[in-house]
């Protein structure tokens, strides 16, 4: 994402591959034999959903980088499983357990140690990306546990659905704002494309409301805070970034609060 932006800007692109893979999984469906048709009951539920899980999560938080460098928005985007597991207590009535509280504080050390000393002061020209990373992280947690039970329909009909409601704003607001040059996109930028419509917009998404079906959504979300850390590794490998101790320890308390999470018991 850091090399597209180069190249084309944040909301037309995230929109233009969520559409793309909306078209795709839509299509995946229909060969698959599940209906696209939604009931009417559903429609609305359908629509803050994806207004919530697509349009604020990846508009707001590609919006953010325009004022933060990546640390500085991974920080605050993950936030998200802290808001969640205080929502789910007064909302759901999952209060978080002893063995949860300690595996969220081990991944919130983890994540903040991977960013020390990376130039995390936040100045006042700064505040429109902290506003859109702190409202991406509450509202996204917030609709994780006030949508309650996953909608009753088939995953890929769901998915393309939200895919496409939640994307479709992104590239028309692009259109009118941004003014994409179309001719910018090199060989590899629409490489880049490819991928960001096949997996994070397309299996990635799949996978997480794969996982809403299966745990509660406090400990979901705790899983997203291996994200940064596993970006950290793969930016290591790819492009030659530091992978030192402070990474190591990092990446040794995430996931070891995500194993205590996760972990049967008390």
């Amino acid at each position: 994402m850091k090399f597209l932006l180069r190249e084309w800007p944040p909301l037309f692109a995230r929109g233009a591959a969520g559409v793309a893979a909306a078209l795709i999984v839509a299509l995946l469906a229909v060969v698959l034999g599940q209906r696209l048709t939604v009931p009417r009951a559903l429609a609305g539920r359908l629509a803050v959903s994806a207004i919530i899980n697509v349009f604020v999560w990846m508009g707001f938080a590609t919006l953010a980088m325009r004022w933060l460098s990546a640390g500085q928005a991974a920080l605050l985007l993950y936030t998200m499983p802290i808001w969640a597991t205080l929502f789910a207590w007064p909302l759901r009535g999952q209060r978080p357990t002893n063995k949860s509280l300690a595996g969220l504080a081990l991944c919130m050390s983890g994540v903040s140690l991977l960013f020390t000393g990376q130039g995390l002061s936040i100045g006042y020209e700064m505040l429109p990306g902290v506003l859109f990373a702190l409202g991406a992280a509450l509202l996204f947690a917030l609709g994780t546990v006030m949508l309650g039970p996953p909608l009753a329909l088939p995953p890929l009909t769901s998915l393309a659905w939200q895919l496409a409601i939640g994307c479709a704003p992104m590239v028309v607001l692009g259109l009118l704002f941004e003014h994409p040059d179309f001719n910018a996109l090199s060989s590899a930028g629409w490489s880049i494309m490819v991928y960001m419509t096949l997996v994070p917009m397309g299996l990635c998404y799949l996978t997480w409301f794969a996982a809403l079906r299966r745990l509660p959504p406090a400990t979901a979300s705790v899983a997203t805070l291996l994200t940064p850390v596993i970006a950290t590794a793969a930016a290591a490998v790819l492009l030659g970034e530091p992978f030192g101790i402070r990474q190591i320890l990092a990446l040794t308390l995430t996931i070891g609060g995500v194993a205590v999470v996760l972990l049967k018991g008390n």
